[in-house]
């Protein structure tokens, strides 16, 4: 026995004929967490030589290729990478579904595979999984599945085996290396020649670490699992041999075979792809993703932010979106753009994004801060396409995404319109989001090329975003020189790129991250235009109007709507700075039609009217229109911006960054009373836009038939022609959001009523799920605005789903009555609400009320500084009652009043 075949444990092995025999090197009677024993199996196959050699698999149909109906079964073939083993897809195939054969090998070497007396090369590998499924008489449609450098070997079959290829799930992967760039630091330490043997065979450093990669770590019955085929130096061999064999080098003799797969991986763009991924992986990161969907562009994606290099261990949920996947793309009820939304069938008219020219010596851009400049639609138009040509000499290309960190002015629009010219997608989150998020959000769209002022570029660069820089400041002579050089090449580069078609994207938007990481939102250049049009439409701008944007995404679209646009000085991340003086200026500036600002840019205009000039009040005079959207903004709040703009309604569109406007209203029309106790009117829908329910039950679950009758209450579904494209890369929670198929769940709940208006009442992740049924926050909340002494009121539940408390939170006035991001230490019993506010707030909340606790100010989001962070004010809240306090302390008493208690039983 060589030192490479490990020791003698009994196995049952196959051969071509179904032979039992001993195996001399397996599993033996051993039982692993998640692997039923019935799924292991040795086969004896031939390999690239044509030796014969004992593969181990796991697999959950051995010798029953025929389905259910007497046709062929599909199987999924599962390829492993290094130096992990079969027990990898442990889960895929414990969730197989009826009909599917899933075989997950052992390559030769590693797992319970023979150990061959030499190392085994990529083509090789490629080779002797060929001869293993001839042997094993996979003769029907097979997809394949593939993690880490499992992905060349699988993926070389899978083109080797086109006319049976199905579809492909690959996760964490590659297969291209380029010269130019360094390889993976991990994987570059461990292929030294000094410590190559030593980290991967001589010790199990290299084995352990993979697993130690996991986020959150693996219990150690599964690290076990993992590290035990792999238990002595000669067992370890071909994890050394694999980490040699990867072909850095151009000259490296598994490279001919490695850059074939790569190039002739373009070639499969009818067959189904997912590329399921854990960003944080310090081996296969993000270039590798990035370089893959430049083969396979129509892929769909599924990332998992937070999740590491083994993704399926990190987040175990993938597996249930690979089968869900699979029976999307490649069951025989697979229709293409399946659950994609559409539009109702109104013909909406669309804008395109480009700059009006109609009036070109108006102003199209003014800057109030700053500079102070001013720009043309006539100059915009031009520099656009000088500054487009550059771009697209410099390597930009129609479809490269391009994540833009230019502040809101001239050369933000000059850079986005220009990217919209050459046919770029343009990537845009907000610097509010913070430098961790904004860099994980840029980080997942993968942008090739990064627009920004020096210190973003820095930031990007300190965060990890990939892409070539290009450096812009305002004002600055960047734009100049790229002008210039436009010049130098003319229209010709412009020319000859084209025109993108409608159902190109057109940008990548993120979300604010309220209710989570925040996710990116892909919309076609067509939606883009239909959004335009329907904000035109909706609120009668036209040509020659004036707009102040105070909200950074708007200041985009006037020159596309011929729209005078002015950018207030304010510190455009934190819409709080908007100042009344600062208004009225930028109103002045362009004789402003209408302002869009958010509803924390409103709070602070009406706190500071006091400085208002008497010019300015007159110039605040003009405005026919506020547009405020983002979060709710209270009716005496309104009011007030309707005293210094007296011209002006008021409208607050409801909307998200997936679909805006939905509908809209002007809540000071409201008749007094109509909204206490009833949620917030939004008004209603929109010229083509379709709003209905989906209802929930008692325990918070939303249905999948939609409703329309006054009074249901339930999660707020929408379409239109402007609904997002996709979540970008997130394929999951697009399928999952899209129901039924045109559709958008907009995760917030409310009801219709039987004027046909929209009330939204809350967040689905914040209604309290309590034993008498769910409760939506905003209801209640309104109950509660009236009662004196308060400035502000938050409801959250506290508890376990299903027996949560009602606990609302109380800003005293006088005790701060602002917004503000959450820090500091959560506080102790003291934050008990006196006994007169705790009653009067229980005798008109409408529901139970477990506790009512006192802040100075409520947390909120980062983009609007409106919206309250519910997630953070519930476990702030969470840690209050949980304090320390003695068993007959006002705490205690709390905890008591929270303890779970049995859901009621009703009859039906």
């Amino acid at each position: 026995m060589s030192a490479r075949t490990g020791p003698a444990l009994p196995q049952r092995i196959h051969g071509p004929a179904g032979r039992a025999v001993q195996d001399p090197a397996g599993p033996g009677a051993r039982e692993f967490p998640g692997v039923d024993p019935a799924w292991s199996r040795v086969v004896v196959a031939p390999d690239a030589e044509g030796t014969p050699r004992r593969w181990h698999l796991l697999d959950t149909g051995a010798g029953d290729a025929s389905g259910t109906d007497g046709g062929v079964r599909p199987t999924l073939l599962c390829v492993h990478g290094n130096p992990t083993w079969s027990y990898l897809w442990r889960r895929v195939l414990e969730q197989a579904p009826e009909g599917w054969r899933v075989v997950a090998v052992d390559q030769l070497g590693m797992g319970w595979s023979e150990r061959p007396d030499r190392p085994r090369t990529l083509p090789q590998r490629i080779a002797d999984l060929s001869a293993l499924t001839e042997t094993l008489g996979l003769t029907g449609p097979v997809a394949v599945a593939v993690h880490d450098w499992g992905g060349p070997v699988g993926l070389g079959w899978a083109l080797r085996h086109r006319h049976q290829l199905a579809g492909l799930v690959l996760t964490n992967t590659a297969v291209h290396q380029p010269t130019t760039s360094a390889p993976p630091a991990v994987i570059r330490l461990a292929r030294s020649p000094g410590l190559l043997a030593q980290v991967c065979r001589r010790t199990p450093l290299f084995v352990r670490a993979t697993t130690a990669l996991s986020v959150p770590p693996l219990p150690a019955e599964v690290r076990r699992a993992f590290a035990a085929p792999y238990a002595t130096p000669g067992r370890r061999a071909a994890v050394a041999d694999f980490v040699a064999d990867i072909p850095f080098e151009p000259d490296h003799p598994s490279r001919p075979a490695l850059d074939a797969v790569a190039e002739d991986l373009r070639t499969l763009g009818v067959v189904p792809a997912l590329m399921v991924w854990g960003p944080r992986d310090p081996v296969f990161g993000q270039r590798y993703l990035d370089d893959l969907l430049t083969r396979l562009p129509h892929a769909d994606v599924q990332r998992w932010t937070g999740a590491s290099h083994l993704v399926l261990e990190d987040r175990p949920a993938s597996v249930p979106v690979i089968w869900d996947w699979l029976a999307e793309r490649v069951g025989t009820a697979a229709a293409d753009g399946a659950g994609r939304p559409s539009g109702p069938g109104v013909d909406v008219p669309r804008v395109p994004v480009r700059v009006d020219v109609s009036r070109p010596g108006a102003t199209a851009v003014a800057e109030l801060g700053g500079t102070g400049r001013q720009v043309t639609f006539g100059q915009l138009a031009e520099r656009v396409e000088e500054v487009a040509a550059a771009l697209a000499d410099g390597g930009v290309r129609p479809g490269d995404r391009v994540a833009v960190l230019v502040p809101p002015g001239i050369d933000l629009t000059t850079v986005v319109y220009a990217l919209w010219r050459v046919g770029a997608v343009v990537v845009v989150a907000d610097a509010g989001l913070g430098l961790g998020r904004l860099g994980a959000a840029l980080r997942s769209a993968g942008p090739r090329h990064v627009v920004g002022i020096g210190r973003a570029l820095a930031l990007a660069r300190a965060t990890r975003v990939p892409g070539r820089r290009w450096r812009v400041e305002p004002g600055g002579e960047e734009l100049d020189r790229l002008a210039a050089r436009g010049r130098e090449v003319g229209p010709t580069v412009l020319a000859d790129l084209g025109g993108p078609p409608g159902d190109a994207d057109g940008a990548v938007l993120f979300t604010s991250g309220a209710t989570g990481p925040p996710k990116g939102v892909v919309y076609t250049r067509d939606q883009l235009g239909a959004q335009v049009a329907l904000l035109r439409d909706t609120f009668d701008l036209a040509p020659g109007q004036g707009l102040v944007a105070a909200f950074a995404p708007f200041a985009l679209y006037g020159p596309a709507l011929g729209l005078r646009s002015a950018v207030p000085d304010m510190d455009v991340t934190a819409p709080h700075t908007l100042t009344a003086p600062a208004l009225a200026d930028a109103v002045a500036a362009v004789g402003a039609d209408a302002v869009f600002a958010s509803p924390a840019a409103l709070r602070n205009v009406v706190s500071t009217a006091d400085r208002l000039t008497a010019g300015q009040r007159a110039a605040l005079a003009g405005p026919r229109l506020v547009l405020s959207a983002g979060a709710p903004v209270p009716v005496d709040v309104l009011h007030r911006v309707r005293e210094l703009l007296p011209s002006a309604a008021t409208h607050t569109p409801y909307g998200m960054t997936e679909v805006l406007p939905v509908a809209t209203l002007d809540p000071t029309e409201l008749a007094p009373g109509a909204a206490s106790g009833a949620g917030v009117c939004v008004g209603r829908p929109v010229h083509g836009v379709d709003v209905a329910v989906a209802p929930l039950d008692a325990h918070g679950v939303p249905a999948d038939e939609l409703a329309t009758t006054p009074g249901t209450v339930g999660e707020i579904v929408v379409r239109g022609p402007h609904v997002k494209d996709r979540y970008d890369r997130l394929w999951a929670t697009q399928q999952a959001t899209a129901l039924p198929a045109g559709w958008h769940r907009t995760g917030d709940v409310g009801r219709l009523d039987g004027d046909g208006r929209l009330w939204v009442e809350g967040r689905l992740a914040h209604v309290v799920l309590t034993a008498d049924g769910p409760v939506p926050p905003y209801p209640v909340e309104d109950r509660l605005r009236d009662v004196p002494g308060l400035a502000d009121v938050a409801v959250v539940g506290v508890g376990p789903a299903g027996v949560q408390q009602v606990v609302v939170v109380v800003v005293p006035v006088g005790g701060g009555g602002r917004r503000g991001r959450l820090t500091g230490a959560p506080g102790g019993p003291d934050r008990l609400a006196p006994p007169e506010v705790r009653d009067a707030v229980r005798d008109r909340a409408g529901v139970p009320v477990a506790a009512v606790l006192v802040r100075d100010w409520l947390p909120v989001d980062v983009r609007h500084a409106s919206k309250v962070d519910r997630t953070a004010l519930a476990a702030w809240a969470d840690d209050v009652l949980h304090s320390p306090a003695g068993p007959a302390g006002p705490a205690a008493l709390v905890r008591r009043a929270l303890r779970p208690r049995a859901p009621r039983t009703r009859s039906r």
